[in-house]
């Protein structure tokens, strides 16, 4: 799945004459903490409702108003997951999509982007998910898959996301095509990979998605 597929046409761009004043309101309508800022289909950053409040004249015009995140912001063609790891890395709500002219798309929001999660784990059936820590430098998908795969298991799906509480390591979530994680679990820990949550799917949807929300909140989505 790509970011082009996933734009929200529900959110739509401010523009530099627009005031903080009217940035806040569209902030509170659709429940975001950041709108794009858009000049002539070029994407120009993202105005946050600090910026308004920094700026102390909610009246002011956005092209008076300093605002960040110019360089947040993923092409068309990339795969949801691209976004997910910005949007962490970043700590911003939405992600602004641009095409092979660097123009303006639309953007994608956090809960887009957790819809999709939620749809390619579905597709792939159920299974258990596995959030492992480890220093950068010991990541190794094929040594993981190998040791997943000694247990008669297989990896559907690999996700990489920065650790916030040490910038040396890093944290892997993988979606497992099994619920019976314990072996695979005691597998891992015994060639010192830290398993630092697990979850396991159900037949029962609202467990699922309750579920799928504690991942993405831990992975501070």
């Amino acid at each position: 799945m790509i970011a082009e597929e996933l734009i929200n046409q529900k959110v739509p761009p401010l523009k530099l004459s627009d005031s903080g004043k009217k940035a806040v309101q569209w902030m509170d309508e659709f429940r975001l903490n950041q709108l794009p800022v858009v000049k002539n289909r070029k994407y120009l950053g993202l105005v946050t409702e600090e910026n308004v409040l920094d700026a102390k004249n909610p009246e002011l015009i956005l092209e008076n108003i300093p605002f960040d995140f110019e360089h947040v912001h993923v092409q068309q063609n990339q795969h949801f997951y691209n976004v997910m790891e910005l949007a962490i890395k970043n700590k911003v709500q939405v992600v602004p999509v641009l095409d092979e002219l660097q123009e303006y798309l639309g953007v994608i929001t956090v809960n887009d982007t957790i819809a999709a999660f939620g749809q390619m784990s579905a597709l792939q059936g159920q299974g258990g998910i596995l959030v492992l820590c480890m220093n950068e430098r010991d990541y190794s998908l094929s040594e993981i898959s190998r040791l997943v795969e000694s247990n008669n298991a297989k990896i559907l799906s690999a996700y990489v996301s920065p650790d916030e509480l040490d910038i040396f390591k890093i944290k892997l979530t993988l979606k497992i095509n099994t619920t019976d994680l314990g072996r695979i679990v005691a597998t891992l820990e015994r060639f010192n990979y830290k398993i630092t949550a697990q979850f396991h799917d159900t037949p029962n949807v609202q467990d699922d998605q309750d579920r799928l929300d504690q991942l993405l909140r831990y992975i501070n989505i």
